[in-house]
């Protein structure tokens, strides 16, 4: 069973589309600890803002769960955001699972903020990217980043480097979305799926 978060801050509808277009036939959307547990994947998605978001993980408990989750777990673009340390949407506290901080881009001569449309990637080093070459073109949407740590495992520019993608233990993020990020993120998806 493939298990996808509800918690009021993701993009499920587009998520749960890609999982079925990926042959997942029925993806369970779901806030229930059991079926949480139970899952053998489970996708945090989310879009808006951080800190709510988080707030919303915590009013519901979920935090816990996914803290304690040992099946292999993706956060999509702020559902990766709220599995770092911090960040300074709301300045917030994350889960802390990947060991650094999210923060919004400086506005610098001509750089769009928010960082908007195809973007490459770089530095590709987690079998999440197995078939994919450098340079692969994926979307995104955000005005906020993580920064390069140890647990980064792909890269992209937008002004400077941030984390594409992160990765430590049994829980991985991008901030890209992978489903709408074409066959490649199609890509992405059922190479976490096959974890």
């Amino acid at each position: 069973m493939i298990a996808v978060v509800e918690y009021e801050a993701g993009n499920v509808r587009s998520v749960l589309n890609a999982l079925r277009r990926c042959g997942i036939g029925d993806p369970v959307l779901t806030a229930r600890e059991d079926l949480l547990k139970a899952a053998d994947k489970v996708i945090l998605p989310g879009v808006g803002d951080a800190s709510v978001a988080l707030e919303s993980l915590r009013r519901a408990g979920l935090d816990r769960i996914i803290l304690a989750l040992e099946r292999p777990v993706l956060g999509i673009c702020v559902g990766m955001q709220i599995l770092c340390e911090r960040t300074e949407e709301g300045n917030a506290e994350g889960l802390g699972i990947f060991r650094t901080a999210v923060r919004r881009f400086r506005p610098s001569g001509d750089l769009k903020i928010p960082h908007m449309g195809w973007n490459t990637l770089s530095a590709l080093q987690n079998p999440l990217f197995d078939g994919l070459e450098e340079g692969t073109y994926v979307y995104y949407v955000h005005s906020y980043y993580a920064d390069i740590c140890p647990d980064t495992i792909a890269r992209t520019e937008h002004g400077i480097p941030f984390s594409a993608a992160l990765c430590r233990g049994n829980f991985f993020g991008t901030q890209f979305h992978p489903e709408k990020s074409g066959p490649a993120g199609a890509r992405i998806l059922r190479n976490f799926l096959s974890l």
